[in-house]
C-alpha cells in the first residue's frame, strides 16, 4: 500500500518551540540552513526513489525559489504550510484566508505546480477552528493534512477521525490525518521529535498496522532542520524546548533512509487520490 511521505518545509528558528524567544523581526537576520537542508532531503529521496510532498512556508518560497522549482522539477508535490508559521488557532477565518492566498502565490510563482494541499503548521487545525476547513474548500484546497488525532501540550483534536474523512458537507475536501503510534499506551503522531527520539520499529508498526490491519495508508512527516546536527544553538530557549528540538538530529538521516526502504512511499496527492475513491 502506497503510503504519504512528507516534509514541512521551515527554517530551524520558524519553530514553535522557538517562538516566544525568536522575534519575526529578526528573521532575515539570522543563519538561512533550509536550503542545504532541503537540498540534503532531495538528494535522500533521490537515492532511494521515492516521491514526497514538501509542505512549504510561503515566507520560505519567496526567498528560496530556485529550491521550490528543484522540488518540483524532481517530481514531488509542492504543497501549502501557510505563510510563517502562524498557528490556525490564533487567527481569525479572514486572517486564515489572506495567510492562504499569500502562501499560495509564492509557492505557485516559485514551483509553476498548482497548489492543491495544506497542512497547518503545528497540526492547528482542531475544536477551536470549526471554520478552517470551510476556508480550504473555498479557496479551492483538495486536501489538508492538519489534524493530529490526540492529546498533546502543543496540538491535538482527539475526537476526530483518524483516517481520511471530508470534514465539510457538500464539498469534496479531504482532511487526511497524521498517523499515530502506540508508546506503552500514550498516543504519538509517526514523524518529528518523536521518530527521532524512539526506536523507528514503533512507527514500522504503526505504518503495518494502518496497512494491514486497517487496510489504510499512513502518513508520515518530518522537517529539513531534523537532519541538521550543525544548526545554531538557541540556549535562551527553555530546557523543555531545547531538548525538544536538538536531540539526537545527528541520527534522523540513518533512521529516515531505513524508513523510506521499508515501506511503500509517494506522494501525499496520491495517498489523497485513492482515499477520495474510497469515500465515494
Amino acid at each position: 500500500m502506497r503510503n504519504g511521505l512528507s516534509v514541512d518545509v521551515e527554517e530551524w528558528f520558524q519553530v514553535g518551540a522557538f517562538e516566544r524567544v525568536i522575534d519575526k523581526a529578526d528573521w532575515d537576520g539570522l543563519d538561512s540552513r533550509v536550503a542545504y537542508n532541503t537540498g540534503k532531503v532531495l538528494d535522500l529521496f533521490g537515492e532511494t526513489g521515492v516521491k514526497a510532498t514538501f509542505f512549504t512556508l510561503g515566507w520560505v518560497a519567496e526567498r528560496n525559489p530556485a529550491l521550490i522549482r528543484r522540488i518540483a522539477e524532481e517530481g514531488h508535490e509542492v504543497a501549502s504550510h501557510g505563510w510563517d508559521h502562524d498557528r490556525v488557532f490564533t487567527m481569525t477565518a479572514e486572517a486564515f484566508r489572506a495567510d492562504l492566498r499569500r502562501a499560495r502565490i509564492a509557492l505557485e510563482d516559485a514551483s509553476g505546480q498548482r497548489v492543491i494541499g495544506y497542512r497547518a503548521p503545528s497540526f492547528s487545525i482542531d475544536q477551536r477552528t470549526p471554520w478552517a476547513h470551510q476556508v480550504l474548500a473555498e479557496e479551492g484546497y483538495s486536501y489538508s493534512s492538519s489534524v493530529a488525532p490526540l492529546v498533546h501540550d502543543h496540538y491535538g483534536w482527539a475526537e476526530a477521525p483518524k483516517y481520511a474523512y471530508r470534514p465539510v458537507a457538500g464539498s469534496d475536501l479531504i482532511e487526511l490525518p497524521i498517523t499515530l503510534a502506540d508508546v506503552a499506551g500514550r498516543k504519538i503522531t509517526t514523524g518529528g521529535g518523536f521518530f527521532r527520539l524512539f526506536p523507528a520499529a514503533i512507527t514500522d508498526r504503526a505504518v503495518v498496522r494502518s496497512n494491514r490491519d486497517d487496510g489504510r495508508p499512513a502518513v508520515f512527516y518530518f522537517h529539513p532542520w531534523e537532519i541538521d546536527p550543525e544548526q545554531p544553538r538557541v540556549t535562551r530557549a527553555p530546557l523543555k524546548s531545547r531538548l525538544r528540538h536538538y536531540s539526537r538530529l545527528g541520527a534522523m538521516a540513518g533512521k529516515l533512509r531505513g524508513l523510506v526502504r521499508r515501506h511503500d512511499w509517494g506522494r501525499v496527492d496520491t495517498v489523497v487520490a485513492a482515499e477520495a475513491e474510497r469515500l465515494q
